[in-house]
């Protein structure tokens, strides 16, 4: 500890008031945190701004998805990329493996009183690409299960704690969204379904790997009959007429805030906006948080992590200080991570995540076992947030949602599509 202690120290050695005389060192942060997330970056952003006098950090907020990824990718490439930017764990292999960024090593990292004990194992190990560290988690924000205490306790759904009934099993929250459409007449399920939506993939991820059932290896894709079987499923929700299909993100959320759905399946990422509600007085019921409930072997369940990486910037490397003033801040944002937590987001720095008190924040703690269980999507150079793969499933399979295609047509035309990705040799950019 006392070693880690003086490795921090140096690390800020030009944050001290000795480097007052100094020039400022400038960080250029790209982001593409926006809404919630973006406001308590800047406010993270600030804080370390306002603590010491040798770093100041810009930051530029971008477009989420593929446009910021885009750019992210043809400026380094140039050598006009920024310090420092937040990408998703899930597309490491895209932009590690094409040149996009550089690695972060060990002594760089000891010297800014960083080490990979510091961050739980499958986010660290997602982190690295070809054994080196190439970013630096910052959370992990898993598919939970939100529900309404009113309309879930009219489908004699809750517990003489007010809390739901443990949920185990495909049949069980299928029973679970068909009580509340008969009981109450409103949906059992609000679920982003429409074309373009990510979350019936996100889902579908989680489903086959609870069911230890791997979607692609040696370049090929072999869900086989347990993929089509799980969208299959899934759709029953929504041509049963428990939950309604078509509905855009903006959408399903709405119609789980205004009460009119029983249960909703989103990220934790919305934690922030029942929150809010709650606390003004408009959401109009009292509402519950599980994680995605066990419906077959394991509670397994997607998830992603923002993080930060340094762009490799063709042709103009980083200055050692420019290095250390990065893992500065980036260092400062981990242990001062308590307020990303209030996003909803698991924090990845493990000595916050097990502090007493994150453990008792709110409603964080009623789905924190779901970090024990998190799965990433495959890796692949084309796999990944708002990657070819993923665009490609949210354009096909949620036609088996709404019934315009059979589970088995949706997939046969996004498996063809999607194949020619897994055989194209990676992009070196």
């Amino acid at each position: 500890m006392q070693r880690r202690r003086v490795l921090a120290a140096s690390a800020l050695a030009l944050l001290t008031p000795a480097a007052r005389a100094q020039p400022r060192v400038e960080v250029r942060l790209w982001t593409l945190l926006s809404g919630g997330d973006g406001a308590r970056m800047r406010a993270l952003i600030d804080s370390f701004n306002a603590s010491q006098r040798g770093v100041r950090v810009v930051s530029t907020t971008l477009k989420w998805g593929e446009p910021f990824y885009t750019k992210l990718i043809t400026s380094t490439v140039v050598g006009e990329g920024p310090d420092i930017a937040t990408v998703h764990l899930s597309r490491l292999p895209n932009l590690a493996g094409g040149g996009v960024l550089r690695p972060i090593g060990a002594l760089e990292l000891a010297a800014a009183g960083l080490q990979g004990s510091d961050y739980f194992p499958r986010q660290w190990e997602k982190s690295r690409y070809a054994g080196a560290p190439y970013a630096i988690p910052l959370d992990l924000h898993p598919l939970v299960l939100y529900y309404n205490k009113k309309l879930v306790s009219q489908a004699g759904l809750l517990d003489a704690g007010g809390q739901l009934k443990p949920i185990v099993g495909y049949d069980a929250l299928s029973a679970a969204f068909r009580g509340v459409k008969e009981r109450t007449g409103k949906a059992g399920l609000a679920m982003e379904a429409g074309q373009g939506s990510y979350a019936i993939w996100r889902l579908w991820v989680s489903l086959l790997a609870q069911r230890r059932v791997p979607i692609i290896e040696n370049g090929r894709f072999v869900y086989g009959a347990a993929g089509v079987e799980e969208l299959a499923r899934v759709s029953a929700w929504f041509t049963r007429g428990y939950a309604p299909a078509g509905l855009d993100y903006p959408a399903s959320t709405s119609q789980y805030m205004g009460g009119g759905a029983g249960f909703m399946i989103n990220g934790v990422w919305e934690v922030p906006e029942v929150v809010r509600a709650t606390k003004a007085g408009t959401l109009g019921f009292e509402y519950g948080i599980v994680p995605l409930p066990r419906l077959y072997q394991d509670a397994s369940v997607w998830t992603d992590s923002h993080a930060f990486a340094i762009p490799a910037n063709e042709g103009r490397p980083m200055a050692p200080e420019k290095v250390r003033a990065v893992l500065a801040f980036v260092a400062y944002v981990s242990r001062h991570s308590m307020g990303w937590a209030e996003g909803g987001h698991v924090p990845a720095y493990r000595p916050v995540a097990e502090s007493r008190e994150a453990r008792a924040l709110m409603p964080n703690a009623l789905y924190a076992e779901a970090a024990k269980n998190v799965v990433y999507d495959p890796d692949g150079w084309y796999m990944g947030a708002a990657g070819p793969v993923e665009a490609m499933a949210s354009k096909f399979m949620p036609g088996a949602l709404s019934g315009q295609l059979t589970p088995q047509e949706a997939l046969g035309m996004f498996e063809r599509e999607a194949s020619r990705l897994l055989r194209k040799k990676p992009p070196r950019y």
